[in-house]
């Protein structure tokens, strides 16, 4: 506010006089107005419990393992933009990149064959995934190659802003709806022909004995993100883009009286290979109806 102050004071003073002149007494400069939080710029929120908040700049990890994990994705893109094999990427966090692990043998069965890509990084927030395509995660599938540019992203993000920790604070349903819907646009402006596929945050620590419990809150939290991303696919095509869809698999994670099975959820949250089958068989139809090219499609241009 203080660089404003005094680019306003420049502004409104008059130019230098003679001196011989009289010199009429200074008007005061004009003071900015403070900022409200609606006035505030999309990128900071005013919250009445936590105090302003960055909610959708990118933000990096410091973490070793994760710059390793973030730069090795560049590396893998800058690969298929050669070799022009990546068709499927899934974006996300621990439970995507758990098809590396609990959901490794599902991985290979139904998504390698799909030429598929695991983009997930254990932990991260909506603005991790926001750093990390800023920093070069989907840029070289961007180059203008005949093939390049994965079919399909499959986008699963918003279960870590739901909860907290000492370091971090949990956010609002519209915080995160934001961050996500954000994410939606940089990928839409690297990869313009490229499907997305917003999935439901998944149900979490929904059983009464889970090992670990969302407080009600927290379950209101995620249900009314839901809510909010359900409309993603209307909104984006209302503006003109057609390429987006939505889709909540929860039914399919959830057992019929509405609890989690730990054979699904060891511990309420991260999915066990019974689990990712589950999430396999329910978004397949749609990817594969995504994925085969419609024949009767104009031939795209060269």
């Amino acid at each position: 506010m203080l660089w404003m102050c005094v680019a306003l004071t420049l502004i409104a003073s008059d130019p230098p006089t003679p001196t011989s002149a009289p010199t009429p007494a200074p008007t005061p400069a004009p003071t900015a107005p403070p900022t409200s939080a609606s006035a505030a710029p999309p990128s900071v929120r005013d919250d009445a419990e936590n105090g302003p908040r960055a909610i959708l700049e990118p933000r990096s990890r410091t973490d070793a393992w994760w710059v390793h994990r973030h730069e090795s994705f560049n590396r893998r893109a800058r690969e298929g933009a050669e070799r022009g094999d990546i068709d499927l990427i899934f974006l996300g966090d621990s439970i995507t990149q758990g098809w590396e692990g609990a959901g490794k043998a599902v991985w290979e069965k139904h998504f390698v064959p799909r030429r598929a890509v695991n983009f997930g990084i254990g932990a991260d927030r909506t603005q991790h995934v926001l750093y990390r395509i800023r920093n070069g995660n989907l840029d070289a599938l961007a180059a203008p190659r005949s093939g390049a540019a994965p079919r399909l992203l499959v986008l699963l993000i918003g279960t870590n802003n739901t909860s907290g920790n000492d370091e971090v604070q949990a956010e609002e349903p519209a915080t995160i709806d934001a961050g996500v819907r954000l994410i939606v646009r940089e990928v839409r402006q690297r990869l313009p022909s490229t499907h997305i596929l917003v999935l439901a945050v998944f149900p979490r620590g929904v059983s009464a004995d889970s090992p670990r419990p969302l407080t009600r809150p927290q379950q209101e939290s995620v249900r009314k993100l839901n809510e909010r991303l359900s409309t993603i696919a209307t909104d984006a095509a209302a503006a003109g883009d057609h390429n987006v869809s939505f889709l909540d698999i929860s039914s399919h994670l959830l057992e019929p009286d509405g609890s989690i099975s730990k054979a699904v959820m060891p511990d309420a949250l991260h999915l066990s290979e019974e689990g990712y089958e589950r999430w396999a068989s329910a978004i397949l139809p749609d990817i594969d109806r995504i994925l085969t090219p419609d024949p009767h499609a104009p031939a795209a241009p060269r």
